[in-house]
């Protein structure tokens, strides 16, 4: 009997354990974006340049900039169509506009945050002052 109760105790543990770690798994890219950050001075070269464009609001040297961003990969919190937009970020010796991008959501001249990804759109860090 005794050895019967630690069993039960032992595997609603062990359930709940890993209800718990599925839980943590579950978590949203809105949940782990907060927690990545960058700051400006951390950013590339390039980035700063793009960085100090947007907040002046232009000029922009890719045709592209200042477009809406879809959020198609729903990597950034949810927000309504035409609330982000994309900014490139030069990459040296890149034929195109390359992987780098800064996406910033809000009023296209004050926005209320942006975001920067190196690997076109698979991870974004919010850009902090």
């Amino acid at each position: 009997m005794w050895q019967h109760r630690n069993v039960k105790l032992w595997l609603a543990g062990l359930a709940l354990a890993l209800g718990c770690t599925h839980m943590v798994q579950a978590r949203g890219p809105e949940v782990a974006l907060t927690q990545d950050t960058i700051t400006v001075a951390q950013l590339p070269r390039q980035g700063m340049e793009t960085y100090r464009l947007i907040q002046s609001g232009g000029p922009f040297p890719y045709e592209k900039d200042g477009t809406v961003f879809g959020n198609r990969e729903r990597q950034l919190p949810a927000q309504p169509r035409g609330f982000y937009r994309e900014y490139t970020v030069a990459t040296p010796g890149a034929r195109d506009r390359g992987t780098r991008r800064i996406v910033c959501g809000g009023p296209a001249k004050v926005p209320e945050v942006c975001f920067y990804t190196a690997d076109h759109y698979a991870s974004f860090r919010r850009i902090v002052p």
